[in-house]
């Protein structure tokens, strides 16, 4: 394989906690490898670089001449029984891995009990701010995929989303089958979703894409290897997208959960029925034993300066002066 995975255990001092990530490229030249701080209440802290290959022992590439990363503080949880994160992955989506069993086989990171909870087609008002609160009361964390337009129809809730910790991918401008488009319309659809999250978060997010639908042509998949980003499927869809009682979504995902054991799960914020249901679901899989893993990419996105561009005129941002919000307007009294 042209890429090694690396499982860099926490360190036993609880208030440092380093992951170390390595490429076996990087291995072989003996540059020093980078350091990436988790939070300290993280149990077993991962890198997953590219393609899934092999665990190796810390011991097997020793740091020279550097210690421990301290980790972050992490904001206290005011939920003792919280479902919290018990693990964190970076993923490096150099040459466009993909990760979801619906799809893709070869790339499972996942251990048995875990889960990766994933929400497509937000931000939406009401049902997404009530995804956050119940991911916030359990102090745990998620993977959005949020569709361009809506990005720019409630971009104070995507913030929120930021603001919150979780990681966000993309999931077109407009949620568009791509396998029924030219593979130029479809490309706009992805460049343009992604330079959308970039435009209101003033930053670009991960490199993380889910197809509408799941449906992906393959000239699509090539392209996205291209552009280093990586593509996520997933191990059970909740089909919350055709269930309206909150009850019905729970059992759905518990259901599949407990016959596959672990996997990456599709959920949408965008419904309502889900957000509802979110709080009990995070509740049972406390219960049931899962355990939550968070994913975060190694690099952020590049995004394209053509569609940024294109995406800030849309979005009524053709000035002079391209500055970041948080350097032009700051709040001097009041909260």
């Amino acid at each position: 394989m042209r890429r090694m995975t690396v499982l860099a255990a926490a360190g036993a001092v609880a208030v440092a906690v380093g992951v170390i990530s390595f490429t076996l490229g990087r291995a072989l030249t003996g540059r020093e490898p980078a350091v990436t701080a988790v939070p300290a209440n993280v149990a077993e802290p991962e890198l997953v670089t590219g393609t899934i290959a092999s665990r190796l022992s810390p011991a097997a590439f020793p740091t020279p001449g550097r210690a421990n990363a301290a980790a972050a503080p992490n904001p206290a949880c005011s939920n003792p029984d919280a479902l919290g994160v018990s693990r964190v992955v970076e993923i490096d989506t150099a040459g466009g891995p993909g990760f979801g069993f619906e799809q893709y086989k070869a790339s499972d990171f996942l251990e048995p009990g875990e889960v990766v909870l994933t929400f497509d087609d937000g931000p939406w008002p009401g049902n997404t701010p009530a995804v956050l609160a119940a991911l916030a009361a359990q102090c745990t964390k998620a993977l959005f995929f949020p569709i361009g337009k809506h990005v720019m129809w409630h971009p104070e809730i995507l913030k929120q989303v930021a603001k919150a910790g979780h990681t966000i991918g993309s999931h077109t401008w407009s949620h568009a089958d791509l396998s029924k488009l030219p593979n130029d319309q479809a490309k706009d659809e992805i460049e343009k979703g992604v330079s959308a999250v970039r435009t209101v978060l003033g930053q670009p997010a991960a490199p993380f894409f889910r197809f509408p639908a799941l449906r992906q042509p393959q000239e699509i998949v090539v392209y996205l290897g291209q552009r280093n980003i990586g593509i996520f499927s997933t191990d059970m869809d909740s089909l919350d997208f055709k269930i309206r009682k909150p009850e019905q979504v729970i059992a759905s995902v518990m259901t599949k959960l407990k016959k596959r054991g672990k996997g990456i799960v599709l959920l949408h914020d965008f419904r309502h029925a889900t957000s509802e249901a979110l709080p009990e679901l995070l509740v049972q899989l406390k219960t049931n034993g899962y355990k939550i893993v968070q994913v975060k990419a190694r690099e952020p996105v590049q995004t394209l300066a053509d569609y940024d561009n294109a995406i800030m005129k849309e979005f009524g941002g053709n000035t002079v002066n391209a500055r970041p919000i948080s350097t032009i307007v700051r709040t001097i009294s009041g909260d």
